[in-house]
């Protein structure tokens, strides 16, 4: 008896030293700035897409306006071992309720009592958005809070709070990880750049930064009263072209100011022409870039030097374009429109992974309720922002974000199948602005098969959604629904003589017009047999008769298109011709828009401007992308990369090498025509490849597939390196 009772001793004594080192060893709660969510990414782009200007004009966005909550209320429950002095910040005057209880004035900080308590704040903000920031030993502030703009609160004969039928929903978060870090503060980090050369020019000088570059003018040694002008250009042309150019800045000065002068509104530039009044001297001109610090996670480099400059522009014009939130160009639009974005978070896994700039733009772009129009106006642009949240979940296995939002995601597909017409097919009502694509020519009214195949990929995403939130009958809905539309699709627009998808309906009347847009994205939406793929390949993708594309926008799927086909060969030889062929014309980002017939201040202009192209557009960073997934030839095929694929594909290349980034590491390849190299830090893969001759590996097993096809399992962690023949 003795002995048990002197075990039991030692037990306990090893139990509480052992849950002690477990104690230790748990990372401590961080507290950090939360508020209602999407509300702050709602406040954000609305203050960041109002300040595109042109020529000292204010240009705001085409579509409504969303304001956050003004009066919210936050509520945690804690079990605190010791009593709790814990400090109050807040974003807005509040009301403070410990169990049911006011506590009076505006306190900065309280003393919670030790064991269980409710703790709930109301706050109100007005001017920005409410926020609160708690910080003691035991009770912080962090995403386990919940919060409601619906408080159906009520104060019962006892004094005591009561509440019921309150939506509460996790709080929103992001890096503002201490009091002084408001979320209202937030902005985008800056460094000095100085010019690369400087020239005269007939009224002043011409300062060049060396390559497209966006921030801050700043100008040194300043004295003097007078007038300065400044006249940005993304060319030299229009830096030049006062009477012109896109934007500029007039300033004025009264001799009383510092002799370093930087200007507050940031403009996208690689030229600025400086005129200042001959009462006004300074010594130089510098500028402080603004940018969102990210790591280049994703890398690519290559046998083909080109090619290598072509993934270095891209991710550098990635970077330009990736903000507060993704937005399609520095200079215009400045924007946040759905269609860049979803180009932008498939771009983004393969080079930054950041999944919190995914997670505020979706936010930015959807909005609030109720939905009166679909996002940006455009109809196409409703359907991109579902299918961007199901890559989302794919991509980072992350359920969290569709739990939140599947309310919001809900109300907008309803908004969307109530336009539907008698047919079941979306066809554009008053207000709705089916874009598609910026080509002459391209036929965009009555029923187009492009809309019709993006919202049974909407469908789908909706269906997987409502599983992760929960909602199995909303499942059974979406899923039907898209079933029904592919069925339709098909019986309507699919030519069954010429065997391709036709392009358009009016009035119950087929078209006869085909186009590459509903016929390529049926390639990755895996929506076609074999047969089908085959026919589309040649009779529209290869085929210079159907409608060109001249964007990179739409190139981006054409050319994924091909590489699905397994036409890298093919591909690399365009992608050189239509990226090599800017950077020959002295690209340093890619545009919006280039077409190789064009010459000289031709690739300038658009919209009936002569400096109305976009020289930095997020769309022209596709490569990124191809070479990434179809290239080095990584993607999950489950969420978070719990499982992915390696199919790698040289495509006439002699070596390549990158990372592709997952959600906790990164997958490591390198390839040339006699050895595969790979090492990946989580899931399990799975590398596809083929040989002319019997392959060889270090560690794992190699299984025959097919004749020449094999595959080798990718445990993380290891280096697989694998001797074969290139086919």
């Amino acid at each position: 008896m003795l002995n048990r009772f002197l075990t039991f001793k030692i037990f306990l004594v090893f139990s509480v030293l052992f849950s002690s080192f477990l104690f230790a060893q748990e990372k401590p709660k961080e507290a950090t700035w939360i508020w209602y969510p999407g509300d702050f990414e709602v406040w954000l782009s609305n203050k960041m897409q109002v300040r595109r200007t042109e020529r000292e004009a204010v240009f705001p966005p085409l579509w409504q306006y969303y304001s956050p909550y003004a009066l919210v209320t936050f509520q945690t429950d804690v079990d605190i071992p010791e009593p709790d002095e814990v400090k109050i910040y807040s974003e807005g005057p509040f009301q403070l309720l410990l169990d049911g209880v006011q506590v009076y004035g505006q306190p900065k900080s309280l003393k919670v009592p030790a064991g269980k308590h409710k703790i709930s704040f109301k706050v109100y903000n007005q001017e920005v958005l409410p926020a609160i920031y708690i910080d003691g030993k035991y009770v912080k502030s962090d995403p386990s809070w919940k919060v409601t703009n619906e408080d159906k609160l009520w104060i019962d004969e006892n004094g005591k709070a009561q509440q019921s039928g309150t939506p509460w929903v996790p709080v929103g978060t992001w890096n503002f990880y201490s009091p002084e870090n408001k979320p209202s503060g937030f902005k985008l980090t800056t460094k000095s750049l100085s010019a690369k050369k400087t020239e005269k020019t007939g009224a002043g000088e011409l300062v060049d930064f060396g390559k497209e570059t966006f921030g801050y003018i700043k100008i040194h040694g300043l004295k003097g009263k007078g007038k300065v002008a400044l006249y940005y250009g993304e060319s030299r042309e229009e830096a030049l072209d006062t009477a012109k150019c896109e934007t500029l800045d007039h300033l004025s000065f009264d001799g009383k100011q510092s002799e370093t002068y930087t200007h507050n509104g940031s403009k996208a530039f690689r030229y600025v022409q400086v005129q200042a009044d001959a009462t006004v001297k300074y010594d130089s001109i510098s500028m402080l870039y603004e940018y969102l610090p990210l790591d280049y996670r994703g890398a690519f480099k290559s046998s083909d030097q080109e090619l290598n400059q072509i993934w270095d522009v891209s991710a550098y014009t990635m970077h330009l374009t990736t903000r507060e939130f993704f937005i399609d160009g520095i200079k215009r639009d400045r924007w946040v429109w759905s269609g860049d974005a979803y180009q932008s978070y498939l771009m983004n896994y393969y080079l930054f992974f950041d999944s919190a700039s995914v997670e505020r733009t979706l936010l930015a772009l959807r909005g609030k309720e109720p939905v009166t129009a679909h996002i940006n106006i455009i109809m196409d642009y409703s359907l991109y922002w579902f299918v961007g949240v199901y890559d989302y979940y794919l991509h980072t296995g992350d359920t969290k974000f569709i739990k939140t939002f599947y309310p919001r995601m809900k109300s907008l597909m309803e908004f969307c199948l109530k336009r539907r017409n008698a047919n079941g097919f979306l066809e554009p009502l008053e207000g709705d602005w089916v874009f598609i694509d910026w080509a002459n020519g391209l036929p965009k009214t009555g029923e187009v098969s492009f809309e019709q195949m993006l919202l049974a990929r909407s469908l789908e995403a909706m269906a997987v959604s409502a599983k992760i939130a929960g909602e199995k009958e909303d499942q059974k809905q979406y899923e039907t629904l898209a079933d029904d539309l592919k069925t339709k699709l098909f019986d309507v627009f699919w030519d069954k003589k010429e065997n391709v998808m036709k392009h358009q309906r009016i009035d119950g009347k087929m078209q006869d017009i085909v186009t590459r847009y509903a016929n390529m994205f049926g390639i990755f939406f895996n929506y076609f047999n074999e047969e089908q793929k085959q026919s589309i390949k040649k009779k529209v993708l290869l085929n210079d008769n159907v409608l060109k594309i001249t964007t990179p926008y739409m190139r981006f799927y054409e050319l994924e298109a091909l590489c699905a086909m397994g036409e890298q060969d093919y591909v690399l030889k365009e992608m050189k011709n239509y990226w090599g062929g800017m950077l020959k014309e002295g690209a340093t980002s890619f545009w919006e828009e280039y077409n190789p017939s064009k010459k000289g201040t031709e690739h300038l202009a658009m919209y009936g401007r002569p400096y109305g192209k976009s020289l930095c557009h997020a769309w022209g960073s596709s490569p990124i992308y191809l070479l990434g997934k179809y290239y080095l030839g990584v993607k999950p095929t489950a969420p978070g990369y719990t499982e992915y694929e390696i199919k790698p594909n040289l495509g006439g290349l002699q070596w390549m090498q990158g990372k592709v980034p997952t959600p906790n590491g990164e997958v490591e390849l390198y390839c040339s025509t006699k050895e595969i190299k790979v090492k990946a830090a989580e899931g399990e893969g799975k590398l596809i490849f083929e040989s002319a001759s019997k392959p060889k590996t270090n560690s794992g097993t190699i299984t025959t597939l097919a004749k020449n096809k094999y595959q080798l399992i990718v445990k993380p962690n290891v280096e697989y390196k694998v001797s074969y023949k290139a086919i």
